[in-house]
């Protein structure tokens, strides 16, 4: 009889070994999934909203002093309290060529190709740059894994969830920020995470010093040698002079007093429910104050040092006309038009093609289009770039 239990434990030991391994598997899957899913459950409560919500403002004012002072952005908490400390190492110990700065306020989910072509187009231009996204949703798990394509090519990247209150702190938009908090402002109808990121390129900027980018650009070129510099959206046909600034591309050094003056005005004039009001209508508020000689409530006229590009600069294509550019050729002559507009695009003095996300959101890139051809050029992993045929 000893001899048989002997045998029938011999017989049971791999199948006992098979449902160790399975469960041990399903624990580890268990375990990657549970950190995943709580780290983006954390990025959700930092804003106290739903992952939807935070694109949108409350619809009324009574429901923004309900809501708005729990909002999670408004608030430091431990993780953005290390906000600071983190980009000041970043740069620091980065051997950076350049500093850009992005941000990304919604689900890290909705981080897709064209805000990833963005990235490879920054670094295929500038290898040795170094690149902060303030956005709490990619400082994650799943931002991780959506960046690691870059890391692992030795890319510098830092997504670290900001800390707005540090950020605007003895700026003028600090009042503004604590009037947000109480319920005192209305946010208005536009999404608050536009407002938000429309004030947060300012402090970046005027904290740190560098380049803003938006995540719907193609970078073209090298923007070493730009300094104080935004670019101009349109001109008028017969005067040439600009007509319309914008904010999706801008350089300034730490400090410039044009940024100070940008948010004095979004703290003053801010209108939740005007699109472009705190955006590029701003710039272009205060920069034809500025250029009249009026200077600033802080500042004189003769203290400015800034240049303001023309639109081939920044923005080449018109957000009315960049649906064409992403049409294929359908005949010969436009084959040739698409030749010669991608070798306009690619000339020197264009730096970015800004794919105007709020008016294209929808569009297809069609395979053989300008935006299509720029796109491929100016990839750096390259991997999975396909267009519609």
């Amino acid at each position: 009889m000893a001899v048989k239990r002997i045998s029938n434990n011999n017989t049971s030991t791999p199948k006992i070994r098979f449902f160790i391994f399975i469960l041990l598997t399903t624990i580890l899957f268990i375990v990657v999934y549970l950190e995943s899913f709580l780290s983006e459950l954390n990025t959700s409560r930092s804003f106290h909203f739903k992952s939807n919500e935070i694109l949108r403002a409350p619809k009324t004012h009574h429901d923004a002093a309900a809501k708005l002072p729990g909002l999670g952005i408004f608030h430091s908490n431990n993780s953005t309290q290390r906000f600071h400390g983190r980009v000041l190492e970043f740069l620091g110990h980065g051997n950076c060529s350049l500093h850009f700065f992005m941000t990304w306020l919604t689900p890290s989910k909705s981080f897709g190709r064209r805000e990833l072509w963005a990235l490879e187009s920054l670094f295929k231009a500038h290898s040795k740059a170094c690149l902060v996204i303030a956005s709490a949703s990619l400082d994650s798990v799943r931002g991780y894994r959506i960046l690691k394509p870059f890391l692992d090519r030795g890319l510098r990247i830092l997504a670290a969830e900001p800390d707005l209150p540090f950020l605007v702190k003895n700026t003028s938009a600090e009042a503004w920020l604590e009037e947000m908090k109480s319920g005192a402002k209305d946010p208005g109808s536009v999404p608050l995470s536009q407002n938000l990121s429309n004030l947060m390129r300012l402090v970046m900027l005027y904290k740190y010093g560098g380049i803003y980018l938006d995540t719907d650009v193609v970078v073209l070129r090298d923007f070493t040698g730009l300094r104080n510099t935004v670019g101009a959206q349109s001109v008028d046909t017969v005067s040439k002079e600009w007509t319309r600034l914008n904010g999706a591309v801008m350089v300034f050094d730490v400090d410039h007093p044009l940024l100070a003056d940008f948010l004095e005005e979004f703290a003053l004039t801010f209108d939740g429910s005007r699109w472009g009001h705190n955006g590029p209508y701003l710039i272009s508020r205060v920069v034809e104050r500025v250029m009249r000689g009026g200077g600033s409530r802080t500042s004189s006229a003769s203290s400015y040092n800034f240049t303001v590009l023309p639109p081939k600069a920044f923005y080449p294509v018109i957000w009315h006309k960049i649906e064409r550019i992403m049409k294929k050729p359908a005949n010969e002559t436009e084959k040739r038009w698409v030749e010669r507009t991608v070798s306009k695009l690619n000339d020197v003095g264009t730096y970015v093609l800004h794919l105007w996300r709020r008016q294209t959101m929808d569009s297809v890139i069609e395979e053989g289009s300008v935006v299509a051809r720029l796109v491929s050029d100016h990839c750096l992993i390259c991997h999975n770039i396909s267009f519609a045929s």
